[in-house]
């Protein structure tokens, strides 16, 4: 692996770099904060995605990318004379010495869950008033849900034993069915989000996170279903044109395939 040294220069390449175009491409000139931000969003879940693929390759190309941005932004800071890099580097240092009193400080811990209530603790000194204010509101729901969920834990609110949230996600069941039977539209879409709420609630007890549960499942049916489309194509048949009994034969196939 590279040394202290190479990875110093390569960081400052990127820096020069990034002057380079900001001065010279009329692409890059034009930009601004807002511009990028979409940008920016597209690149994290590219990364997610690498990520969820166990594709280091691609992991190393899209944080490249996601650094990138991170460098563009800063630049642009700099540019208004608000921020720099060094700015945004120095922020988080003190951020991450501040939040590790056990590492940088006297403070003694036995756990993770130690660590985690104090991090939630001193940012409350630091001004916030409520501990879900770090949670983005622009998050996707699920992944709101869990953080969400992690951050009241934090601070003690939270279950005693995983089988009372199991209970609960019963319970939440039953509410729901109720619903369904009754058969109130509004009512059963909000019974539906408990639902789900508490099941994001025990997968954090299993050490399960929902986000990434959910997405193996949708590129695992994705691929069951080009396969049986593939399969359809070959047979030279649409798959409307063909029964359910049919097409069961192909998903279990490409079930067998997966294993």
């Amino acid at each position: 692996m590279n040394t202290r040294q190479q990875k110093l220069e390569a960081f400052d390449r990127l820096l020069t770099i990034m002057d380079e175009l900001r001065e010279q491409c009329p692409w890059d000139k034009k930009q601004t904060m807002k511009t990028l931000r979409h940008l920016t969003i597209e690149e994290t879940y590219e990364l997610g995605d690498a990520i969820l693929d166990d594709d280091l390759e691609e992991v190393k190309k899209e944080l490249g990318d996601v650094l990138l941005h991170i460098v563009f932004y800063s630049k642009i800071g700099s540019e208004t004379n608000d921020f720099d890099i060094a700015d945004v580097c120095n922020e988080i240092c003190e951020k991450l010495i501040n939040r590790h009193p056990h590492i940088y400080g006297d403070v003694e811990v036995t756990s993770e869950e130690d660590v985690k209530r104090n991090w939630e603790n001193i940012k409350l000194k630091e001004g916030k008033k409520s501990v879900l204010e770090g949670v983005p509101r622009g998050l996707p729901a699920l992944v709101k849900a869990s953080r969400v969920q992690e951050k009241v834990a934090g601070v003690g609110f939270d279950w005693e034993k995983p089988e009372q949230v199991w209970e609960k996600v019963q319970e939440e069941l039953a509410e729901f069915q109720e619903e369904v039977k009754v058969n109130d539209q509004d009512k059963m879409e909000s019974e539906f989000g408990d639902v789900m709420f508490s099941m994001v609630n025990y997968a954090r007890y299993l050490n399960i996170s929902p986000e990434n549960a959910l997405e193996r499942t949708n590129k695992k049916f994705i691929g069951r279903f080009q396969y049986l489309e593939a399969k359809a194509k070959e047979l030279g048949k649409e798959l409307k044109e063909m029964t359910l009994a049919e097409m069961d034969v192909f998903w279990d196939e490409a079930k067998l395939a997966e294993k």
